[in-house]
């Protein structure tokens, strides 16, 4: 008996067992979510002309800045609440690489992830079928200098969205809970449902996808191969895929 109740204090002790800011301030991040998910869905079923998202490509640049700045202002909001907690900005990505060795093995993981990553979306696009939502291929870059913004809004969100809902989020998730399964798997979710602009069955293969990233995070202890996964996978899914498999 004492030797359970030691290994719940021992549990209870481990840092990453502990919020990384208030609960107050979940809920306001929660509020900005909410807000989020709306404006997607009303995106989603508004009037436009033709198929896809926008009526024109011709703003797409603009439309990425203003995806990159969203992302930062969500990353700003998420270290505030951090820092008032008194934690630091590299708490939850896990340290620096100390070596190169230690870059190669992260960038190889991350490589082998990638591929499990782009399978698992495969299989869900193929299982789900095509349905009826507005296409985001005409959000998609064409010019050389769209390329450069796209590359640089994926870079962006490779690492503020891991930071946000594999750090921050799941990290409260799992203070709140003490259950690894019960924060990997609701962060995952709650990243699924902030695609609604995509549609519901992209928010399903998204949601599954953040959770996939959310064991990873767990597994590895850091956000670095998280990242880097993150980040190329949108560079790939939004143009270089494209260029390569056509």
């Amino acid at each position: 008996m004492q030797n359970q109740a030691a290994d719940i204090n021992a549990f209870n002790a481990e840092p990453e067992h502990e919020p990384v800011a208030s609960y107050r301030h979940s809920l306001g991040f929660l509020g900005i979510m909410a807000i989020t998910i709306i404006a997607g869905f009303a995106a989603q079923h508004r009037q436009v002309a033709g198929g896809g998202l926008v009526e024109s490509h011709a703003n797409v640049i603009p439309i990425y800045v203003s995806v990159t700045v969203m992302n930062w202002l969500l990353l700003l909001f998420v270290w505030k609440g951090i820092r008032g907690w008194g934690g630091s900005f590299g708490s939850l990505i896990g340290g620096r690489w100390a070596n190169g060795r230690e870059l190669l093995r992260d960038l190889g993981i991350a490589v082998v992830f990638w591929g499990v990553v782009f399978g698992a979306a495969w299989g869900i696009h193929g299982l789900l079928g095509e349905g009826q939502e507005k296409s985001l291929d005409i959000l998609l870059p064409r010019t050389a200098l769209e390329v450069v913004f796209w590359i640089a809004t994926s870079a962006t969100a490779g690492f503020c969205e891991e930071y946000v809902f594999r750090g921050y989020v799941q990290r409260q998730l799992l203070a709140l809970s003490q259950s690894t399964w019960v924060a990997v798997v609701c962060q995952g979710l709650l990243f699924g449902v902030g695609h609604a602009y995509q549609g519901w069955r992209a928010v399903l293969a998204i949601g599954f996808i953040g959770i996939m990233y959310g064991w990873l995070a767990a597994w590895r202890k850091t956000l670095r191969v998280n990242m880097v996964a993150h980040g190329w996978s949108d560079v790939w899914s939004g143009w270089l895929g494209l260029v390569v498999l056509r």
